[in-house]
């Protein structure tokens, strides 16, 4: 069945580079607005509460957190991937059933998410070896943040089901709307309330507390959207629940997701722990360079998200050569974007990094972080955008296997054989563009065969 959504046609029929374009735009930019409220609390806490206070938010906690949520949204990718493919091929009931066991996943993946977070995390942030200076006010950042663990997945899986739809708009402006409430609710309680000149550690609670509050609005209108639909992901408040067919397709290419997103984030928290080794004005200057670093990121998954989106609902739709396209598209569109960004921080990385900290020593750390790091942005494109294609057509299994060996397992054996011998930032440095440069031959490797074996049209199991 074809529908008569503008949106969907864009993804499905008329111009690939121009649709891809003018949806990426709209993920790009309710990425930014993401970064911007986190970005927000970064430069209150490094400019109000200090260089300890940034690194409590951006340090260990900010690994933990992504450890948490990225699995969900890795877990996600398979609702996504599973009702872009139903909603391709016109398939309603399916693409219902699919909405309504999403956001139960999300319900109880939140409430699981929060119990575990709770009674671990001082375990977990003693295990990462966080500064000592730092221990007390990174526990109560993620204790706070773990209570609205719910409302967290609840938005990441309903803003991912408009995604799949083709709906990239509605996600942004709840991303706007929640985006300046996060600001005002940083200052009221972090300057207002004079948390942040009280101590390092209530400063970090007060910009805790907006972001759950945050959280909490981003789900609720993000449910409204869901539940106010007329269309086939119309969601039924009644009807939320588990149905074990579809519960199973969505395992089946969201936890290969899942899992290659968790030890992609155990690796980077190893690495966070060696930086950790070095020194506090490490661990600053890499928060602060993380904040910065960002730029990139949101980016290419924004790309990511954009490309996996488009392969599912044309291989859904039966238009494996559009599926191919798309994945040309997505290059050339990486390419552009990926080279002059890596310049502009290469050669104006101070500027960036002064807004978050004023420590003369922890920029200094942070200029040679991104002098070495920018330039093999580059290398990391195939990654995002193959393993998103590669998603969209329903294979997750071989993508996971191929991040876990040539990301996390090459980076964990590098840290741990290379980093006792030099305790450098440069040797946790190396792991970065030694990694990116082996998944991406491998992604390549396995894209080329796996397109020539399964190139003819066929509709989602």
């Amino acid at each position: 069945m074809r529908t008569k959504d503008k949106t969907l046609n864009k993804i499905t029929e008329g111009s690939i580079i121009s649709g891809m374009l003018s949806f990426f735009a709209a993920l790009l930019l309710g990425a930014f607005f993401q970064q911007f409220y986190n970005t927000v609390d970064a430069v209150i806490v490094g400019r109000v509460v200090g260089a300890d206070g940034l690194a409590a938010v951006g340090g260990s906690a900010a690994m933990i957190v992504s450890l948490f949520v990225g699995f969900f949204q890795g877990l996600s990718t398979g609702a996504s991937v599973v009702i872009a493919q139903f909603y391709g091929a016109g398939r309603k009931e399916e693409v219902s059933k699919a909405v309504h066991t999403s956001i139960a996943i999300a319900i109880v993946g939140g409430i699981i998410f929060t119990i575990i977070g709770l009674f671990s995390t001082a375990w977990v942030i003693d295990a990462m070896k966080t500064p000592e200076e730092i221990v007390e006010a990174s526990t109560a950042y993620l204790r706070i943040y773990f209570l609205g663990m719910v409302a967290n997945l609840v938005y990441n899986m309903g803003a991912g089901i408009l995604r799949a739809i083709g709906d990239s708009k509605r996600p942004l402006y709840v991303l706007i709307i929640s985006c300046f409430v996060n600001i005002l609710l940083d200052l009221l309680f972090v300057i207002g309330f004079k948390m942040g000149s009280v101590s390092v550690t209530m400063g970090v609670i007060g910009v805790a507390i907006a972001t759950v509050i945050c959280q909490l609005l981003s789900a609720v209108i993000v449910v409204y959207i869901l539940v106010k639909s007329t269309d086939s992901y119309r969601l039924d408040i009644r009807k939320i629940k588990i149905d074990t067919e579809m519960l199973q397709r969505i395992i089946r290419i969201g936890l290969p997701a899942g899992i290659q997103t968790t030890m992609y984030t155990i690796s980077n928290m190893l690495i966070q722990t060696a930086i950790n080794e070095i020194g506090k004005n490490a661990t600053a200057a890499w928060a602060a360079y993380g904040k910065i670093d960002v730029l990139f990121w949101m980016t290419i998954s924004s790309l990511g998200t954009a490309v996996t989106t488009f392969a599912g609902q044309n291989f859904g739709a039966g238009k494996i050569d559009r599926v191919h396209k798309s994945t040309r598209y997505a290059f050339y569109i990486a390419f552009v974007i990926t080279i002059p960004l890596s310049v502009l921080l290469y050669f104006y990385g101070e500027i960036f990094l002064k807004i978050f900290v004023a420590d003369r020593q922890v920029i200094d750390i942070g200029i040679q972080m991104i002098k070495y790091l920018a330039p093999f942005y580059f290398t990391y494109i195939g990654v995002e955008v193959l393993s998103g294609v590669l998603r969209g057509m329903g294979t997750a299994l071989v993508p996971m296997f191929i991040t876990l060996s040539g990301i996390c397992v090459l980076r964990v054996a590098w840290i741990l054989i290379a980093f006792p011998l030099n305790k450098t930032i440069e040797t946790v440095e190396f792991s970065y563009p030694l990694t990116w440069i082996t998944t991406t031959i491998l992604f390549t490797i396995y894209y080329i065969y796996y397109t020539k074996k399964h190139n003819f049209l066929r509709e989602p199991k």
